[in-house]
């Protein structure tokens, strides 16, 4: 049967996009030793995400933008950043193809005809959750380390633009970049 997994990272940084897969696996991944992408090292994800892509499994990312993160909130952009991952999947969505949404919340404005089901630390229950966890993760991580050089001073390709001290001591001293979320605490223009 054919699932859509949906997931988001980046929520809590004060830098950057925030970022979400849509996944729907081909076969059966267990050798993979899929799980939550914050509870596996970098190298695994690394590995995941590569055999992923090699194997042909079904993948697209949706972003929201730090503009539209503090127009519309972060929850609203996480949502709109899944939406925009499951639209661009390279795949006709039949009716009923279910969609496994990571968190509390089912996406706003789809189509009523795929039904979605929210479940909270849906990376541990399904694995084409756990697959877009680790395909946003990367993908996510590997675009804010391309950023370094544009965005110099900040220290991202550290912190991810996560808040840790460097990164709040770098905004002090310089100021936010038109990649800081204005409207998060501890970043003001």
């Amino acid at each position: 049967m054919i699932k859509i997994g949906v997931d988001e990272v980046g929520r809590g940084c004060l830098f950057g996009p925030v970022v979400s897969a849509a996944v729907i696996l081909k076969d059966d991944v267990s050798h993979l030793g899929l799980t939550d992408s914050k509870k596996l090292s970098s190298k695994k994800r690394d590995f995941i995400y590569e055999s992923l892509y090699k194997d042909n499994h079904i993948i697209s990312v949706g972003l929201a933008s730090p503009k539209e993160i503090d127009e519309i909130n972060i929850l609203q952009a996480s949502l709109l950043s899944m939406k925009r991952a499951v639209l661009d999947l390279d795949i006709e969505l039949g009716k009923n193809t279910p969609l496994f949404v990571d968190g509390l919340f089912k996406i706003p404005d789809m189509d009523p005809l795929i039904p979605q089901y929210p479940l909270v630390k849906g990376e541990l229950k399904e694995a084409c959750i756990a697959a877009a966890s680790v395909v946003a993760k990367v993908y996510r991580d590997r675009l804010i380390d391309s950023m370094e050089a544009e965005y110099p001073g900040y220290g991202i390709k550290n912190h991810k633009g996560y808040p840790t001290k460097e990164h709040k001591l770098a905004l002090s001293k310089l100021g936010p970049s038109t990649q800081h979320r204005t409207s998060f605490k501890g970043v003001s223009i």
